[in-house]
């Protein structure tokens, strides 16, 4: 009798050790496929980077989408723009709120910073910018 009692338990606890598995498999392809969608996300963007006047504002424009988006120039005079989605962007200078110079056509590719430098000084931006 204690050969049956013992014969009928072996499947109860294949069966238990089969479901904790199949669970366990479950929670690592719901995590693995998390974590992929995350690494996709962030491989379709780059960014716009570079030095311009400390305190000047720099905008990132798309040509084709129209996203914008903004940076300050810090006291060291540099600045950073992303994650940007991959396409064409203007990339423009602005002191006092008014756009001084701009760059047309700037590429942002995937995963990788676009360096786009505005040479000047805070406030003279705009008279070299007019100089042929």
């Amino acid at each position: 009798m204690n050969n049956n009692s013992l014969s009928s338990n072996r499947p109860r606890h294949r069966r238990g050790f089969f479901m904790r598995s199949l669970a366990m498999a479950a929670v690592i392809g719901v995590c693995g496929a998390a974590g992929s969608a995350a690494v996709y996300a962030q491989a379709t963007a780059g960014n716009v980077f570079g030095k311009a006047p400390a305190g000047d504002t720099i905008t990132a424009h798309s040509t084709t989408t129209g996203l914008q988006r903004e940076a300050q120039a810090d006291a060291k005079g540099r600045y950073s723009i992303g994650p940007l989605p991959v396409g064409v962007y203007t990339v423009t200078l602005e002191e006092d709120g008014h756009s001084v110079v701009k760059h047309l056509n700037v590429p942002v590719v995937v995963g990788r910073g676009i360096k786009v430098d505005f040479n000047c000084v805070q406030g003279q931006c705009a008279q070299l910018a007019s100089k042929p």
